[in-house]
């Protein structure tokens, strides 16, 4: 059964509506790029790609609902943002750019100066104190709806066969800078944000685990990682390419990454905490003879409206729970494996980023990315 957009707004609501009661609370003021996408079905107060929050605010009382904006966004925001369902649940307020205390004046007369919930409390006004969202509604926000599910769907597609098309164009001599740029532009083309592109090629690919893209050539081999942004939620991918074959030892290596990765994904169930799969994983590099590599680079966690919602590590006691997003990104030196996941009820993991124009081999059971030879 297909969710409508304004089924799964009116949910939202609604559970934000029960916090403010079993919280006593006057107000929910949501401020940053994921909650903002989250609250509103997938629009977006981005301007500025690097900033957490952006230009406009949700704002949620037991009977009104509102965007808070500027009068350089309001136009904008009519026109684009809250068209359709958006616009029947959600009213625009409006301030001048230059006097953001009548912003939070009206906020103080909606919420009769109440406390207020936020993603990103502050302090503006004494009388409106602010404290963080309660667990319970984070979790609501990491567990996806069957429309957010089909909005992840699409961004996973684009955001693949914008990564299949930037690498089969690549050319030994280019720059790492050439490479994540027409990484970016594959991904602008579909309309998504590139909210990560990390490029590497020869020479820096073994020595760095985030390799920013530099002015190096990218030579015999070449590595690209996206965090791709649509709806407001994150595709997070890794993709190797070789002109020529690959060296005997670097498939080695590659393969070892890939059964590293079986680890973890074999602990993806409902109900695992994210420290087992962390354990999981601390075990698969030892098999594999690398004992310190998992201390070298983050290994993923859950995702969704941020490109990773938590990071496992051996205290993270967060469990895994149906229809929840997740991304594992395990590496060893000038090798790394990334897809952006689905757990589904069944405990089935849905591959969102898998393109099957790019070479794969099975791993226990399910396809996987090797480097793509050129």
């Amino acid at each position: 059964m297909v969710m409508q957009p304004g089924t799964e707004i009116s949910e939202k609501l609604t559970s934000i509506r029960d916090t403010l009661e079993e919280t006593g609370a006057a107000g929910v003021r949501l401020r940053g790029t994921d909650w903002f996408a989250w609250a509103t079905g997938g629009a977006s107060n981005t301007v500025l790609l690097a900033a957490e929050s952006g230009v406009a605010e949700v704002l949620v009382t037991p009977d009104g609902a509102w965007v808070l904006t500027d009068e350089i966004e309001a136009q904008r925001f009519r026109d684009e943002e809250l068209t359709g369902d958006r616009g029947e649940f959600y009213q625009l307020q409006v301030n001048p750019w230059s006097e953001s205390t009548k912003r939070e004046a009206f906020v103080a007369e909606v919420t009769g100066e109440g406390k207020v919930l936020s993603d990103r409390p502050v302090s503006l006004l004494p009388h409106n104190p602010e404290v963080l969202l309660p667990t319970a509604l984070v979790q609501q926000k990491r567990t996806l709806l069957p429309s957010e599910l089909d909005r992840y769907r699409q961004v996973g597609r684009l955001a693949s066969e914008a990564m299949t098309e930037a690498l089969t164009q690549a050319k030994p001599d280019w720059t790492e800078h050439q490479l994540a740029g027409v990484g970016a532009a594959a991904l602008w083309k579909r309309g998504l944000h590139p909210a990560l592109t990390l490029a590497a090629g020869e020479r820096r690919l073994p020595l760095y685990r985030h390799p920013t893209a530099s002015a190096a050539p990218i030579g015999q081999v070449a590595m690209m990682v996206f965090c791709a942004r649509g709806f407001g939620l994150y595709a997070n991918l890794t993709r190797f390419i070789c002109f020529g074959s690959l060296a005997a030892e670097q498939k080695e290596v590659h393969r070892q990454v890939r059964e590293i990765e079986a680890a973890a994904l074999e602990q993806c169930r409902r109900g695992t905490p994210l420290n087992q799969v962390y354990t999981s994983l601390q075990q698969a590099y030892e098999q594999q003879g690398y004992p310190q590599a998992i201390y070298e680079h983050h290994q993923g966690g859950t995702t969704g409206y941020l490109a990773r919602e938590v990071v496992a590590n051996p205290s993270t006691t967060d469990c895994l729970m149906a229809n929840m997003a997740i991304a594992w990104n395990p590496s060893l030196r000038g090798a790394k494996i990334e897809d952006t996941f689905v757990l589904h009820p069944d405990g089935s993991l849905e591959d969102l980023t898998f393109d099957p124009n790019w070479p794969s081999v099975e791993v226990e059971g399910r396809s996987r990315p090797v480097p793509l030879e050129l």
